[in-house]
């Protein structure tokens, strides 16, 4: 089956299966990627072999096993740093009110295939015979010759037995470019509740490589126009509903996706989870600001307020902390910019974003780049060069000042040093008090530092 090129380490395990009696087939998303030429780093299989089998035929081949799934029929193992997955066919049945299933072990290769989510992802190649068999019972390959994201199934069943299938179909639309059928489309519309049977773990995994795919903007689409994105991120669809203050475009929602887009071609490190979820979202906070005053169209502090939201909903989502606070902290600050205007900003303003923006300020240049998508060209080039004239300011204040590790001028211990005070309130208050200074005057100096302190502590009474 020349189709499919075969990972060396598939050859030498499917060498053992034959000789210990089983039947070993590589499955699902493994021959997919292997036909797509996608980069493979984990192999997946199916076998008739039981999981005590399994293990036996993986005794003293693998260099790691393990038996997490187990109770699924999976046994995991690793070698020569390929990650491999071995189920045994299943059958499965669900109760469909849980999204886990009643484990039955199938008996053929087609039991297992019926019951996978996508028929780009039923096909598999038998790796023991006397010859290589590609088997695509569902017409996965002419799926993915055509680009179609169909179900071998219904999608009503499919959907039934695990409704998380929905958010894998905008998933793979993200990362493959597939189009989904028009009844798997009729059936996510008809069937967008039953997410709410989804752990919310699951969901966020999903949305999270949904958002690191290819075509993430076709993925949100396709969970607004479902009404998926009401389960998962319902500020998102409520965005359709603000028409942005410069007039320029259908609405915020579009806008946003745009944004996105905008973000994604200014990565230079690979897909950044962070950068396109503030992308995203730094406009979530329109809604509940919008004001109408002499027909125009204002949405003063939405910033403010979307921080606000996008703190909430990703901590809902169970977003680790750090993810939260700086997609928080990107949608936060991602108007500060527009007070620049033709260059205006003291020194101590520059600091100051620059301070706030912390280890984000790269990701904040990309997002305020970004969210310029006006179709004046004379306006969006007049924005690029004053955000051209910021980062130069930026790197000439770098250059003299360390401004990525602004401190005081003088430590704690120089303070309570100096006043002759122990450690308590004061000696933050005026630590806060010189930051101040540093961040509006720059680098004092020690001598300046000290004269500075001493007289605020004699206008507070400290010491």
């Amino acid at each position: 089956m020349d189709l499919v090129p075969i990972h060396p380490v598939a050859d030498e395990l499917a060498a053992r299966f034959a000789a210990a009696g089983h039947r070993l087939y590589l499955v699902g998303g493994s021959v997919r990627d292997a036909i797509m030429g996608r980069e493979q780093t984990d192999l997946d299989f199916t076998t008739d072999a039981h999981p005590p089998a399994v293990l036996a035929v993986l005794e003293g081949w693998a260099e790691a096993v393990w038996d997490t799934g187990i109770a699924f029929g999976t046994i995991g193992a690793r070698r020569h740093g390929t990650t491999v997955e071995i189920t045994t066919f299943r059958a499965d049945a669900y109760d469909r009110v849980s999204r886990n299933p009643l484990v039955a072990f199938g008996e053929t290769i087609d039991d297992d295939l019926v019951r996978r989510d996508f028929t780009v992802n039923a096909m598999a190649v038998e790796l023991t015979g006397s010859e290589r068999r590609f088997v695509d019972p569902h017409g996965g390959l002419a799926a993915l010759a055509t680009g179609t994201l169909d179900t071998p199934a219904t999608p009503e069943e499919s959907f039934a037995d695990d409704p998380l299938r929905m958010l894998r179909a905008a998933r793979f639309v993200s990362q493959l470019g597939l189009i989904p059928a028009p009844r798997v489309v009729a059936a996510m519309t008809a069937m967008a509740g039953e997410l709410a049977r989804i752990t919310t773990e699951r969901v966020q995994a999903e949305l999270s490589k949904l958002l690191l795919g290819r075509h993430p903007r076709r993925g949100i689409e396709l969970l607004v126009d479902t009404g998926l994105c009401t389960y998962v991120l319902p500020e998102v669809p409520a965005m359709r509903l603000a028409i942005d203050e410069h007039m320029q475009h259908k609405d915020v929602y579009t806008h946003s996706l745009v944004v996105l887009e905008q973000a994604i071609d200014r990565e230079t490190d690979g897909p950044d989870l962070v950068l396109r979820l503030a992308a995203l979202l730094h406009d979530i906070g329109k809604p509940a600001t919008r004001r109408t005053d002499d027909g125009k169209v204002s949405f003063h502090h939405h910033e403010v307020i979307g921080a606000k939201l996008t703190r909430r909903r990703l901590r809902e989502l169970r977003y680790p902390k750090a993810v939260v606070d700086e997609v928080a902290q990107l949608v936060l600050l991602h108007l500060r910019f527009h007070g620049y205007g033709t260059g205006e900003w003291t020194d101590s303003a520059v600091r100051r974003y620059v301070t706030d923006a912390g280890p984000l300020l790269d990701r904040l240049h990309a997002l305020v780049r970004s969210d310029c998508t006006t179709r004046n060209r004379r306006r969006a080039a007049a924005l690029q060069r004053s955000y051209d004239s910021l980062e130069r300011r930026i790197a000439a204040l770098r250059a003299q000042e360390e401004l990525d590790a602004i401190r005081p001028d003088l430590d704690g211990n120089a303070i309570m040093q100096l006043l002759g005070i122990a450690p308590g309130p004061e000696v933050g208050k005026a630590y806060r008090y010189l930051l101040a200074l540093r961040m509006e005057r720059g680098p004092l100096g020690q001598a300046e530092a000290e004269a500075e302190l001493r007289r605020w502590a004699a206008e507070n009474g400290v010491g």
